[in-house]
């Protein structure tokens, strides 16, 4: 239910002579070519991410689909569990792993340059259930949206609905959060970055993010905690979202576990996280 990461590190001695030298070996080799008298400037370094897929018994797990939120990798781990992303460019993501039975999960991983990010993932098998039968008797929204449709005709939580967030008229997704008055945005400074988080305003609003961050699930994948608000997809990409601040009014299927700080659930239109 879980990806843990480590990486391979290469360090570099800075030496003059060397560069020099090296970059007129490069020259020689056609990898980098003069050009007007100038050296063109080599391709951009990128990164790679290589991992496994496990279940809760540290076997692997072919046919697990992964995938880098706002952006369209998405590959299947083979027979070993394993799968790698080549050509990654450098930067924070989101990455989410899924399989049919089991319960998915999800990382924020960061890809360096010219590295390789090595990723070991567990899902936890879904004890089956026997479906009620569906009929189908005109075209409907998806059965997510519609139950999200039921939760909100029961008053129960906060809403805000495609058309609702298509009214505010912003780019960022944290700043939808700041409309639910049951949740305070927590900037937190990581040297020149800022992150926002979630918290459940009934905790009176601390700028503490240890002090009680909410729950966020994505097309039911369950996110880390606390979760970077400014990784979620952008509005124009967002169905729905619904806020529960406390845990008594979290609906029983989103509700367990570390779920007394509340939970929010951002539906996208394509459902396709």
């Amino acid at each position: 239910m879980r990806c843990s990461s480590f990486t391979n590190r290469r360090y570099f001695f800075p030496a003059l002579l060397v560069c020099a030298l090296l970059s007129y070996t490069s020259v020689l080799r056609g990898q980098v070519t003069p050009v007007q008298g100038k050296f063109s400037a080599p391709p951009r370094a990128m990164g790679t991410v290589d991992g496994i897929v496990s279940d809760t018994n540290l076997v692997p797990l072919q046919a697990a689909f992964v995938s880098m939120l706002g952006t369209s990798i998405r590959v299947g781990t083979g027979p070993n569990g394993r799968f790698r992303i080549t050509h990654v460019p450098p930067g924070e993501y989101l990455l989410i792993v899924k399989r049919v039975g089991y319960r998915p999960t999800s990382a924020v991983v960061n890809v360096s340059i010219d590295d390789t990010l090595r990723l070991a993932c567990t899902l936890e098998k879904v004890p089956p259930q026997e479906l009620d039968p569906v009929v189908v008797t005109s075209k409907s929204p998806s059965i997510r949206m519609a139950e999200f449709e039921a939760r909100r005709k029961l008053g129960v939580g906060e809403f805000m609905t495609a058309e609702e967030i298509a009214a505010r008229n912003t780019v960022f997704s944290t700043e939808l959060f700041r409309k639910f008055k049951g949740v305070t945005v927590s900037p937190s400074k990581s040297g020149v970055i800022t992150q926002y988080y979630a918290l459940s305003a009934r905790e009176g609003g601390s700028p503490m993010v240890g002090a009680c961050p909410m729950q966020v699930y994505l097309d039911q994948v369950p996110l880390p905690t606390p979760f970077n608000l400014d990784l979620l997809p952008p509005p124009r990409d967002i169905a729905g979202i619904e806020t529960y601040s406390g845990a008594s009014t979290v609906p029983p299927q989103f509700a367990g576990f570390n779920r007394g700080c509340g939970v929010i659930l951002v539906w996208t239109k394509d459902g396709s996280s």
